[in-house]
């Protein structure tokens, strides 16, 4: 069973009125009191998270935010900042009669190139089109960068990206 004690100390009192004028610091005095009874209190609001926003309004795009590609028959180096980017578009290939059309999502360290994501149409069949839509999260560290690889006129990458998160994983509003 809990206890009650009641505190008489001045100090303490001064102190509280000083930083909590609406519990009785600008009038009359209050008596404060103890227990040896634990009370938790849990904060459910989304304030209580560290944030004003909700987590998933904070992957929203705006203008600001997003940055547009537009990738055709080269290799184009998207981001290079660290921390976590949402990457989301869609690829086009078409049949291309001497080759095959190729799109690669590529990782690189500075020195290495890690191939993450690739559509491949071959050049069996022309005049056929493939779209294929991507969404998906990277994480750059320091020195490493995203990049896009199209290998022909027909092969193209459009889409965009935003930042969701910087290095140290605190979100980003947009």
């Amino acid at each position: 069973m809990a206890q009650e004690f009641r505190i008489n100390s001045s100090v303490i009192e001064a102190k509280i009125n000083q930083l909590l004028p609406s519990q009785g610091g600008s009038g009359a005095g209050v008596d404060f009191s103890a227990s040896t009874m634990v009370i938790p209190i849990v904060d459910l609001t989304e304030s209580a998270e560290g944030a004003d926003v909700r987590q998933d309004l904070q992957t929203a795009l705006s203008f600001g935010s997003a940055t547009s590609f537009d990738v055709s028959n080269t290799t184009s180096t998207v981001i290079t900042t660290t921390g976590y980017y949402r990457v989301f578009g869609a690829n086009n290939l078409e049949r291309d009669p001497s080759t095959s059309s190729v799109v690669s999502f590529i990782l690189n360290d500075g020195t290495t190139d890690k191939v993450i994501l690739k559509s491949n149409m071959n050049n069996e069949n022309s005049n056929e089109l493939s779209i294929t839509t991507f969404d998906f999260v990277i994480f750059l560290a320091a020195g490493d960068s995203f990049k896009i690889f199209a290998n022909n006129a027909f092969s193209r990458s459009a889409g965009a990206t935003r930042q969701i998160a910087s290095i140290d994983g605190t979100l980003i509003n947009p």
